[in-house]
């Protein structure tokens, strides 16, 4: 196995075999978290900063089978925190398992309310479309590469949900869905197959600019998540593998953050180009 790809297998086996310090958040603690996230009211992470993976987890399942009543099925999963920056500042060694709901994902110039949740934020992602079930042995970018349609311009829209004088860890975050909220996502792209495929997404970069102003607000290249995004599809295949669930045709994977958050502000209208992929795909927000 590709050594990026034992490692962070191994990270994941772990993680879910640590000891649990706390319990699962039962119905009522889930209720509180989501009634507070329906209103916008800052809240507490269901497992707090410190708690185990295993019960951040079970509060995420939890939490998004809730979710799905208004937001439709799971389409797909998001890892987070997938550059070593990000790692460093919330103290962990690895990404974070999200999930994402088909309600989740809006069109392309879509106009999106700040107000609507609590630290709603922007920032430059990628969404890998998976087209065989090969991928879940895949070991290496280019048998990832093989196994996927294409990818997809993905503006994500995170929501921190909780006060900013609550403590973040890698628990923390996963137990509210490492911020999973809204996300502007665009038509497939299709990518050359072999060395060449692999280096483009290593290379090219994502771009996001003010459009009144004109001002480049981020820009980073591909290889910012974990070398190559790809490598985000093989982390995630792994916590699912974990989990005794894999991805499948159809499933959508977002590769995490390209770049640094940005918090979002009334009146801004955004967009993301991704410099050197196939066609340089665009696409945009408005926040009201």
């Amino acid at each position: 196995m590709h050594k990026l790809g034992l490692a962070l297998a191994l990270g994941v086996t772990f993680a879910l075999m640590s000891p649990a310090r706390a319990a699962c958040p039962d119905a009522a603690a889930i209720d509180a978290f989501l009634a507070d996230r329906a209103a916008a009211r800052p809240t507490a992470a269901p497992v707090a900063a410190g708690g185990s993976i295993t019960d951040a987890l079970c509060a995420q399942d939890k939490i998004v089978t809730r979710l799905s009543r208004d937001l439709g099925p799971v389409v797909g999963y998001k890892a987070g925190l997938t550059s070593p920056k990000s790692q460093e500042v919330f103290g962990v060694t690895e990404p974070v398992f999200g999930t994402l709901l088909k309600g989740m994902l809006l069109q392309p110039g879509a106009s999106v309310s700040s107000s609507d949740a609590v630290r709603a934020l922007f920032e430059a992602d990628l969404v890998v479309e998976i087209s065989d079930a090969a991928v879940n042995e895949a070991s290496t970018p280019e048998e990832v590469l093989a196994s996927i349609a294409g990818v997809r311009p993905f503006l994500e829209l995170p929501a921190l949900v909780v006060g900013k004088d609550e403590k973040l860890d890698g628990a923390a975050i996963t137990a509210i869905n490492v911020g999973a909220w809204r996300g502007v996502i665009g038509e497939l792209v299709v990518l050359p197959q072999g060395a060449e495929g692999v280096a483009m997404l290593a290379d090219f970069t994502a771009k996001l600019t003010d459009d009144a102003s004109g001002e480049t607000l981020s820009a980073a290249p591909g290889k910012a998540v974990l070398g190559n995004p790809l490598n985000a599809v093989t982390w995630i295949a792994g916590v699912l593998k974990a989990q005794g669930k894999a991805l499948k045709p159809g499933d959508l994977v977002s590769v995490g953050s390209i770049g640094p958050l940005h918090p979002m502000k009334p009146g801004m209208s955004v967009t993301l180009t991704y410099e050197g992929l196939p066609g340089t795909p665009k696409i945009g927000a408005r926040f009201d």
